[in-house]
């Protein structure tokens, strides 16, 4: 008994979630919480995750600050996640950024390089590191690339980053049908995130992923959610 609440421990899942501090991921970790599971939430604002493993329980949430674009410090997060919970059956590479300055010939290469890191070298870089575990339990990938790796855009470097999401999402869950395991791409629209400068309350919010993930990983062992295409409504 969980606050209140039975939960199924036979359907319990350990997930680990990249870009956990603020948004989709933490969102994400406060709904699978509430359904049953637990988590590894990992980000760069160490304070900001420890106050969210204090809020919804240290026996369901295990913070470990990193940078998710640093290998290394990505494989540290693994294996503390899995000597903490003895393994791991779901992985959501959720960290990303987006970008100031528009357009190839106006914009800013600096720019650039931080979002091939963290949109394409972290997505990776969890792949990598996570994969030999989600084999051990035929496990989950999930990802964020986004509505704007589904389109074109004019010369949108963002754009082109998810569209490598995307079609990693896809490589990927050809190659962990091999041995059973399910892969999801997640393609949401604009989301009310701090993503932004300005609120943009009539569009996704975060909320909106955080089901979108629960509902992947719910779905019956038979059933691989291949991608989950969310828009606004408006």
């Amino acid at each position: 008994m969980t606050g209140g609440q039975m939960t199924d421990t036979a359907n319990e899942k350990t997930v680990l979630i990249t870009g956990a501090s603020s948004g989709i991921g933490e969102a994400t970790a406060r709904t699978l919480v509430k359904a049953g599971h637990k988590v590894v939430v990992t980000a760069r604002r160490e304070e900001r995750l420890a106050a969210l493993a204090e809020e919804l329980g240290h026996n369901k949430v295990l913070a470990i600050a990193a940078d998710a674009t640093d290998y290394d410090q990505m494989a540290d997060v693994v294996e503390r996640a899995v000597a903490h919970y003895g393994h791991l059956d779901v992985a959501f590479a959720n960290a990303g950024t987006g970008i100031s300055q528009p357009g190839t010939e106006q914009g800013d290469p600096e720019e650039w390089k931080r979002v091939i890191d963290i949109n394409i070298n972290a997505l990776l870089w969890t792949a990598h590191t996570t994969l030999p575990h989600l084999r051990a339990r035929q496990g989950h990938f999930i990802l964020t690339s986004s509505v704007a790796g589904r389109d074109t855009h004019a010369g949108s470097i963002y754009s082109s980053s998810k569209w490598f999401a995307y079609g990693f999402g896809q490589n990927l869950a050809l190659e962990m049908a091999e041995w059973q395991g399910r892969c999801t791409t997640i393609t949401p629209g604009m989301v009310n995130t701090p993503f932004f400068d300005q609120p943009k309350p009539d569009k996704l919010d975060p909320q909106d992923v955080a089901d979108a993930v629960l509902y992947a990983i719910s779905a019956a062992p038979r059933a691989n959610i291949r991608e989950v295409h969310l828009m606004p409504t408006r």
